[in-house]
């Protein structure tokens, strides 16, 4: 009895281990990350202007040229109020990377597009069915929606104060 418990408290303390080990990896990893995919962002923000007015699918295009992979999505209104969807938010790193992130104060990239027309209602049953992970399915939804404007948020430096977007 007393074997079975030492064994497992030695397993236990191993997973321990190493789950600390990941932990202070997953900064290095996220730094990486993030100084890999917002030269890339900033590239396609320079020149965001010319998608104004022009079918989403044109931008992702650009974003995919670009080896830029969109993770997850959301959506929301342009006031706090609002009932009508009218932004697209698209983040580029999953849960295990906004941990890190979020733990030492580093800014997370993503885009707020925000559409000329409203966001179709079953733009909620979509997110909930896919997890908000996104699909080739919200590709092909939004592909034909016109673009009104595109903020690039979290893309100064990982350790940057300056939040503005460009």
């Amino acid at each position: 009895m007393k074997s079975i418990f030492l064994k497992s408290l030695f397993v236990i303390s191993i997973f321990l281990m190493h789950d600390c080990k990941a932990q202070s990896a997953s900064v290095n990893d996220y730094i990486t990350f993030y100084n890999g995919v917002v030269p890339k962002l900033n590239t396609v923000a320079t020149n965001k202007t010319q998608f104004y007015e022009h079918n989403f699918s044109e931008f992702y295009n650009e974003l995919l040229n670009k080896n830029v992979n969109i993770v997850n999505l959301g959506y929301r209104s342009k006031t706090d109020t609002g009932r009508k969807y009218y932004i697209l938010s698209l983040f580029f790193c999953d849960s295990n990377m906004d941990k890190p992130a979020l733990d030492n104060k580093f800014q997370i990239p993503w885009i707020d597009i925000t559409f000329k027309d409203e966001i179709p209602p079953q733009i909620k049953s979509m997110v909930l069915q896919y997890h908000g992970e996104w699909n080739d399915t919200f590709a092909q939804f939004f592909s034909n929606m016109k673009i009104e404007s595109i903020d690039f948020i979290g893309v100064n430096g990982y350790n940057s104060n300056d939040w503005s977007g460009k």
